[in-house]
């Protein structure tokens, strides 16, 4: 195994013993992209030199951080001091930031590496398409705006990276690459200094090859982890909800076959498996999504709309025109419903479910031409402000592509969530023991 092949906590403990080193671990991820970047195509803007740079200055404090030596990708919508931010638009200025996003900074505070950003849809939200390929199968959609950094982890270029989420942005493409991603809660980690979407719901997330390193992670970022939030002994006495959603009749035979499996084979583990049926106003919470999305979506393209000229492109042109013209008639209501639905959503879990086990995604991942997938089974938690995981569950018997599911916990669940999704992975995910997270 190369040593761009680790897990972040797999290389963090070689590292500690002395048989890795960060340059190694630079060296081979660098090798890796030379090798696979014409045909996965993650990436928008590389700096090596910047990256040789940080390990050269090491710090003398490093050996009290989270991610020292860990190289990281950041999707090109958020800003890093010395790389432009070109969010995939020639309405972009493509100025190098004179700035770090703030979780940016606490990322370099942890002596992670930054190595570039990562391509993504226009503005991660339309226009463009990212160029990004699926690594498991070029001929594929690696899966929506966060594409370039999930494909980036899933083809070993890096161990880490980020994306950000206003409806199915990480998770989707987490589950159609086979890798792990995290949406935390909405407003867990600070948005400052990423472009917006629509700031009601976007969340900044992650992806790693393993649910250890999420976790890890979410510690280096701020997150409150519970010393122990899972189960001493396996899944034994969890409660977990399965959850088809209102939209379940969207779901293909390859979704529908990988939820009844894990279903299965959680059960078989101990846990207590107990169907949940949302009320009836959760079904209005992918349409009203539909509407703030493009209220939101339109006022954060405005300056770009008055400075840029056709430079921006006409469908975002049309989408800051018609988020002027929505009257409040359409606007408050969605708000309205969506807010209604939080609390009824953290009622479930009172004296119910640990967490929600349901799909991430109608089926695998679709051919190129047929788009970047649908996020019907992972926006209408983003409107809820829940905190979700993607899980792979190994693989499609007839396409041969990965397939996952995702948890869903309450809001601010964050810790536990994150706790629960170790045990749940090595139920589910064939690649996932507690040897491969040790190593």
């Amino acid at each position: 195994m190369t040593a761009n092949q680790l897990t972040v906590s797999q290389a963090l403990e070689r590292m500690r013993r002395g048989l890795l080193s960060p340059q190694e671990l630079l060296t081979d991820c660098l090798d890796r992209i030379r090798q696979k970047e014409d045909s996965t195509q993650a990436w928008l803007h590389l700096d090596a030199e910047a990256a040789q740079r940080s390990l050269a200055a090491p710090d003398k404090a490093a050996g009290q951080r989270l991610l020292p030596g860990i190289p990281v990708g950041i999707k090109d919508i958020i800003d890093v001091r010395g790389m432009p931010t070109s969010c995939n638009s020639p309405a972009s200025s493509h100025d190098a930031a004179t700035r770090d996003a703030a979780f940016v900074g606490l990322l370099r505070a942890q002596d992670a590496v930054i190595l570039g950003k990562t391509d993504t849809v226009e503005f991660a939200s339309g226009g463009r398409r990212a160029r990004t390929r699926n690594p498991h199968d070029p001929l594929r959609t690696p899966g929506a705006s966060s594409s370039g950094s999930a494909a980036a982890v899933a083809d070993f270029m890096v161990p880490l990276a980020f994306g950000t989420q206003t409806a199915g942005s990480v998770i989707r493409p987490a589950v159609f690459c086979g890798i792990y991603g995290f949406k935390p809660s909405h407003g867990a980690i600070s948005l400052e200094g990423v472009k917006p979407v629509a700031p009601s719901v976007d969340t900044l997330g992650w992806f790693t090859r393993s649910a250890a390193d999420l976790a890890l992670v979410a510690g280096g970022l701020g997150l409150a982890l519970p010393a122990a939030t899972a189960p001493s002994v396996g899944l034994k006495g969890l409660r977990l909800g399965l959850c088809r959603t209102p939209y379940w009749h969207r779901a293909e035979l390859a979704g529908r076959a990988v939820l009844d499996r894990v279903a299965d084979r959680l059960s078989a583990a101990g846990a207590e498996l107990v169907e949940i049926t949302l009320p009836a106003p959760f079904d209005g919470l992918a349409e009203a999504l539909d509407i703030i999305s493009q209220a939101e979506g339109g006022r954060a393209l405005q300056t770009e709309y008055v400075t840029q000229g056709t430079r921006l492109a006409p469908d975002f042109r049309q989408r800051v025109e018609q988020a002027s013209a929505l009257s409040a008639n359409e606007l408050l209501p969605a708000l309205d419903l969506v807010a209604a639905c939080r609390p009824a959503f953290d009622a479930l879990f009172r004296d119910g479910p640990d967490a929600l086990i349901t799909l991430a995604a109608p089926g695998v991942a679709p051919l190129l031409a047929k788009g970047t997938g649908d996020p019907i089974f992972c926006g209408m938690w983003t409107a809820l402000h829940a905190p979700t995981l993607a899980i792979p569950a190994g693989r499609d018997p007839t396409s041969g592509m990965p397939i996952g599911i995702q948890i869903v916990g309450a809001r601010q669940s964050d810790g536990a969530l994150l706790a629960l999704g170790e045990w749940i992975a090595k139920v589910i995910d064939p690649a996932a023991s507690p040897a491969r997270e040790e190593n």
